[in-house]
């Protein structure tokens, strides 16, 4: 909805880009730009953390901040640069690193865009676990290491197998929504789903445990916490049936790769399809670059090219529903800000 006669009868108000050079065009392209001019007055260039950092008086006339990858973390100092600071909309996805306690004292909205990043991680994510299915890695990997043609595996294939889904936050229920148009069986870990919830994604709760030895694919979903940092040991890859896959889109860290390496040099029918690791990348001599049965992607299953504009996209709506003095359909809580990835 566009903001009502009553609405457009009153100043804009004054707003700022502020992220990453690179990014900016990504997510707010030219039909992204022009729309928000008609809602906001630009009074300033693009910025950047750098830039605001040289001048946070910059900062002074704002009150609408659109951001994205590269925002600053607005500290102390920079909030008493922004006296007129109501909202931020941020085109991306988790904004742990950008607030502090200081920033939620001043009662400053902000939102982000991070459903629209997570479509394009559950589409990534599908169109592995589909591969997964039908062994399409082990199939690469043999040809390219020894010319071998075509060698029938033990691979599931897709009618009849079962995937497993750890953790069923928003990315994990769109993966779970996803596979419902393919006739596979879907389990689910995740303490903190209710039954009903998991009836009507049409996934069945078990123990962590389970998903390993029963799934053909186990695709992890978990965000990164203090709790959740290693939860993912070596036995559960020891765990896993002949030919099965493991998929991390999620963070490196919930991994012990250590213990998964391990298993990985001694189970060469499990692949690991990798889009996380810890670090990112991983060091110079990390035997994941080598492992024949691993597979590393450089975090690429979030928004990419095209699919930042989404984001922006996110961003207008948002914006719009803030100019209306409705509530932010995407507005980020204190308390959901310490959980996010």
């Amino acid at each position: 909805m566009l903001p009502t006669s009553s609405a457009r009868s009153k100043p804009k108000p004054k707003g700022l880009f502020i992220l990453n050079s690179r990014d900016y065009p990504r997510i707010y392209g030219e039909a992204e730009v022009r729309e928000i001019q008609e809602l906001v007055e630009l009074y300033a260039p693009p910025q950047t953390k750098e830039t605001v950092s040289a001048d946070p008086s910059i900062l002074k006339d704002a009150e609408v901040i659109l951001s994205g990858w590269g925002c600053p973390t607005f500290d102390e100092h920079l909030l008493d640069a922004a006296p007129a600071l109501k909202v931020i909309l941020y085109g991306a996805g988790s904004i742990k690193y950008i607030v502090t306690e200081a920033f939620w004292k001043r009662n400053i909205q902000i939102s982000t865009a991070y459903v629209a990043n997570d479509i394009p991680v559950a589409e990534f994510t599908l169109a592995q676990i589909l591969l997964g299915l039908k062994g399409y890695w082990h199939y690469v990997y043999s040809f390219k290491k020894d010319g071998t043609w075509y060698e029938h595996l033990t691979a599931a294939g897709i009618y009849g197998s079962t995937v497993g889904l750890i953790s069923l936050g928003m990315i994990g229920r769109m993966v779970a929504e996803k596979l419902k148009n393919y006739q596979v069986k879907v389990l689910a870990y995740d303490p903190y789903v209710k039954p009903e919830v998991a009836r009507q994604l049409g996934v069945e709760l078990c123990p962590l445990e389970t998903i390993f030895a029963e799934s053909d694919v186990v695709s992890l979903h978990t965000p990164w916490l203090p709790e959740t940092e290693g939860m993912i040991k070596g036995v559960h890859f020891t765990a896993m049936k002949p030919s099965s896959t493991f998929i991390n889109t999620a963070r490196g860290a919930v991994v012990n790769e250590a213990e998964m390496i391990e298993v990985l040099r001694k189970r060469p029918d499990v692949f690991a399809l990798l889009d996380v690791t810890y670090p990112e990348p991983p060091v110079a001599d990390s035997p994941l670059q080598t492992l024949p049965n691993v597979v590393i992607t450089p975090h690429i299953a979030g928004a990419n090219t095209n699919e930042c504009k989404r984001n922006g996209q996110y961003v207008i709506a948002e914006l719009k529903r803030y100019l209306n003095g409705e509530a932010l359909l995407f507005a980020v809580t204190e308390q959901q800000a310490k959980i996010m990835a």
